[in-house]
């Protein structure tokens, strides 16, 4: 599983295609409070049940408020047949929120 810190999503985030998706695990309450622009929210608990609908973007950025989540997630994506997943397993949505970077509400 290739692992990137939120500080390397944030650099790659402008550079995003169509066919990539920045899947946020965190709980709907956190994600209203803040999230990144364009990202998609699904409970960390939920991923396993669309993992078919993940099957067509090219990469698929897995993070959360810090890290644990998110690695949760990506290995039930992973043991659900997708090979498109990068785990931001170093940091998440609070490092976001520290750095101010943009967030949508």
């Amino acid at each position: 599983m290739e692992i990137i810190s939120i500080d390397e999503l944030h650099d790659k985030v402008q550079q995003m295609g169509e066919k990539d998706l920045i899947l946020d695990v965190r709980s709907l309450e956190e994600y209203s409070a803040g999230h990144i622009e364009g990202s998609q929210n699904t409970p960390h608990e939920e991923v396993s049940a669309i993992a078919e609908d993940l099957k067509g973007y090219d990469k698929i950025y897995v993070h959360c408020k810090m890290g644990g989540r998110a690695k949760m997630a990506s290995e039930s994506l992973i043991n659900a047949g997708l090979d498109n997943i990068v785990c931001v397993g170093n940091g998440g949505m609070e490092r976001w929120m520290e750095m101010s970077w943009p967030v949508q509400k």
